[in-house]
């Protein structure tokens, strides 16, 4: 098999059929055919369903593979154009949308002054899909919150976060300035998933107090929970950066002294090292929240601030 069979796969797989996949490519698309019909001699199975589209489940798992060989060689040229002071080259980077929002314009403004030659491609997204595209490479690195536990990571605290309840003003809560997690016990309330990050984190406070969390629903997006408590579907549990300083509304920020602080962190794979534009990227990431990260209201930048929770 050789880079170009591979590229030709993922390009199916990403646009959906042998035609999208000539045009995402610049070719034809008798050469896509006759990439695909040589990978799957090679290989002894059939790689695309040409019946019904798509990819078959080995091709699937051909795919997971591929992106993986082909951002390695993407790293292997990023590292040998960056061999002298200029970096160069591309990374992949995830980030949590909260975070996202204050921290990416000031990242990627830096990050263009100091290595012009860096071509950055941000991937927003949960925790809960993040992590999974670091570990098989489709990322170089993510910016997700905690507690994440992977043996196959490199895990690397950024910043610390405020919890706080949110909820319109029409809210039976919203009439106080501060709650104790007490006072929640068995209140239908949004919450993230099971399993999600946040959750994990509510869960623990919630035990700790020996009261139960109710989920009212169950919403996998700090962003889409914190516009639900907007519009008054629900109070919500959400970090600070949920909400803009901007954001003007008939909705309340309610203290809850026992949550603990929310701590966002980068993680990127154990092996192999990162490549030169990533590591510029992280460099670069750490100074703007060095310096801006204090202004956002709620956020703690700093290793005195973070209590490095237990993974779990």
């Amino acid at each position: 098999m050789d880079v170009r069979q591979l590229s030709t796969l993922v390009a199916i797989a990403d646009h959906g059929t042998f035609s999208a996949a000539a045009r995402a490519l610049y070719t034809v698309q008798s050469n896509v055919s006759a990439h695909i019909a040589r990978l799957e001699r090679e290989l002894g199975v059939t790689l695309v369903d040409r019946a019904h589209g798509g990819l078959t489940d080995e091709g699937a798992r051909v795919v997971e593979r591929a992106r993986r060989v082909l951002n390695e060689i993407d790293d292997i040229a990023a590292d040998m154009a960056s061999r002298n002071e200029d970096v160069s080259g591309q990374t992949r980077l995830g980030v949590i949308g909260t975070t996202a929002r204050w921290l990416m314009p000031q990242f990627l403004g830096r990050l263009g002054r100091e290595h012009p030659g860096v071509r950055t491609v941000i991937q927003e997204g949960a925790t809960s899909a993040l992590v999974p595209n670091v570990i098989n490479g489709q990322l170089n690195g993510a910016i997700i919150h905690l507690p994440v536990d992977d043996h196959e990571l490199v895990i690397e605290p950024l910043f610390a976060e405020d919890l706080f309840l949110l909820a319109d003003e029409q809210h039976p809560l919203a009439t106080r300035d501060t709650i104790p997690l007490r006072d929640l016990d068995e209140v239908p309330l949004l919450l993230p998933p099971s399993g999600a990050a946040l959750r994990k984190v509510l869960e623990r406070a919630a035990a700790n107090a020996d009261i139960t969390l109710r989920p009212q629903a169950e919403i996998d997006g700090v962003r889409l929970l914190a516009s639900l408590a907007f519009d008054g579907f629900g109070a919500a549990i959400v970090p600070a950066t949920a909400v803009p300083t901007w954001l003007q509304g008939s909705f309340r920020r309610i203290t809850v002294p026992e949550l603990p602080r929310r701590i966002v962190a980068f993680v990127r794979r154990r092996r192999p090292s990162p490549n030169a534009p990533t590591t510029a990227a992280v460099e670069t990431l750490r100074a703007v929240i060095a310096e801006r990260g204090g202004r956002q209201p709620g956020v703690h930048p700093g290793t005195s601030a973070i209590p490095l929770p237990k993974s779990g």
